[in-house]
This record gives C-alpha cells, sequence and structure tokens, in this order.
C-alpha cells in the first residue's frame, strides 16, 4: 500500500470528483492521504471532507504564500489541532518566490505554528521556496526537531536535505522526482534513508511522468514511488513499504485503514 502524504483534495477541481478520487486511490494501492490545510477560511470545508471519509486525514495552517488573509492566531491554530483527525501542522514555512521584503509577517506565522507544534506534539508540514538558508534557519533557532516534522516537496540540494535531517525532519519527494531536469532531487532521492523518505503529490499540482501537465490525484503516488524505486535501484514495493511506515511513525496520531479511528 501507499500513501499519499501531502494533497489538496478539497480545491474545488479535484473535490467536485471525490468519488473518482477515491476510486483510482483504491485501483492503485492507495490506501491514505493527508489532506493540507492552506487558510482557515477553508478549513471548515476541508474538514467536512475528511470526517466522511476514513482514507483522509488533515492538517490545520496557513500557507505561507497567503498574504490577502487575516493572520492566524495561536488559539485558531492549537483548538483545531484538537481534532482526532487532525495530525499535523501546516504546511508552514517560507515562501520568497512571489512576495518582497518586508516579509516580517511571514516569519513570524511561521514562528508561530512551529510554537503550537511543540505545544501540540503534532509534526510540522513545512514548505519553503527560494528560502531555504532562513527556514532552515527558524527550524533550528526554534527547535523544531523537538517534535520534527517533514519538508514537503523537497526540491533543494543534498547540503540542504542533510540540515532538515540532522534536525530530525524526514523528506517527502513529490513529482518532480519523475522530471528530467530534476537532477539536484534525483541526487536526494539516492540519499534519503529509507526510513526519514516521504512521498506525495501536492495535487492537483506537480503530477508526475508520464500525466506532467494535467491535474494530479492522490492516485499518481505511485509513480513518485515507481520513479524513487528506479533511481536507488529497488524495487516499488520496497519505496512503499517504507513511506507507509514513515508516514505512521512520523504522525503517529494517525491510524491504518485498519483500525479504529477515535
Amino acid at each position: 500500500m501507499y500513501i499519499d502524504s501531502h494533497c489538496h483534495v478539497d480545491f474545488p477541481d479535484l473535490a467536485q470528483n471525490i468519488d473518482q478520487i477515491l476510486f483510482n486511490m483504491q485501483h492503485n494501492r492507495v490506501s491514505q492521504a493527508m489532506v493540507v490545510s492552506v487558510c482557515l477560511e477553508d478549513w471548515p470545508g476541508l474538514m467536512a471532507l475528511v470526517e466522511q471519509h476514513p482514507e483522509f486525514f488533515a492538517s490545520v495552517g496557513v500557507h505561507p504564500g497567503y498574504d490577502q488573509v487575516p493572520e492566524p492566531s495561536y488559539a485558531d491554530l492549537f483548538e483545531r489541532a484538537q481534532h482526532p483527525k487532525v495530525i499535523a501542522i501546516g504546511e508552514t514555512g517560507l515562501d520568497y518566490y512571489r512576495l518582497v521584503e518586508p516579509l516580517d509577517w511571514q516569519r513570524d506565522r511561521f514562528a508561530l505554528h512551529l510554537q503550537v507544534s511543540k505545544d501540540t506534539g503534532l509534526p510540522s508540514i513545512i514548505h519553503t521556496r527560494n528560502a531555504i538558508d532562513d527556514t532552515l534557519g527558524i527550524m533550528h533557532e526554534l527547535d523544531a526537531g523537538q517534535v520534527g516534522g517533514v519538508m514537503h516537496c523537497f526540491s533543494e540540494d543534498w547540503e540542504a536535505a542533510k540540515k532538515a535531517l540532522d534536525l530530525g525532519f524526514y523528506i517527502s519527494l513529490s513529482g518532480i522526482v519523475s522530471f528530467k531536469s530534476a537532477k539536484q532531487v534525483h541526487e536526494v532521492a539516492t540519499k534519503v534513508p529509507l526510513d526519514r523518505l516521504l512521498i506525495e503529490t501536492d495535487s492537483p499540482y506537480l503530477a508526475p511522468v508520464p500525466y506532467r501537465g494535467k491535474i494530479n490525484t492522490p492516485a499518481l503516488v505511485v509513480h513518485v514511488a515507481e520513479h524513487i524505486a528506479q533511481l536507488r535501484g529497488i524495487r516499488a514495493a520496497d519505496v512503499a513499504a517504507h513511506t507507509t511506515e514513515n508516514f505512521y511513525t512520523l504522525f503517529n496520531k494517525a491510524h491504518p485503514l485498519t483500525e479504529t479511528l477515535i
């Protein structure tokens, strides 16, 4: 079985086809998926979807690229994190790709999420784009490794990956690993210890080869695993087994479908 550790099936393009998405997941042996929060305004709809389906877990957080939304408070995040199907904080982090300084609000938001992670014991889902040094610096300064988490959709080099691993974080690879031009991601895919690796789709974005350019769904996470397996010279089944075990180890509030959800 496979698990998609990061998707956005609550987004309109996917939510309207949820029955087909679930069917395709089952067909491809993708047992469960994490539906990741990007803003609190959309969180009730995300949770309404997650609560209906045992295949889905949720996070709570506000994406660093969302600048035209109210800032979350500690209570906003902490209280929502108590829901039995909320198993992570985020996605959070830094994104300097589109927005320009001053970005103190973004760094403050990141710090807030990391504090809630420590206080709830729920791992952080870290987004970083054009901001890896500051991202790792804040993680180190605030002792984010106390609870840990995952560097989602990792696209940095091996040196950055090592620093994240040293902080106790996992590395999650997306469909980018299937792109021929993504040489530094290929290197990371071969070097990350198998007991610290996760796989994801980040759907509806970043569909892997041979579906590149199309709408991505959790069922396609199998192709991420297959490309990692090819790079490492192992079986896709081995990637599936390790990444599934890693998911439940990191997100220890989660339960497999064979267990009863609280």
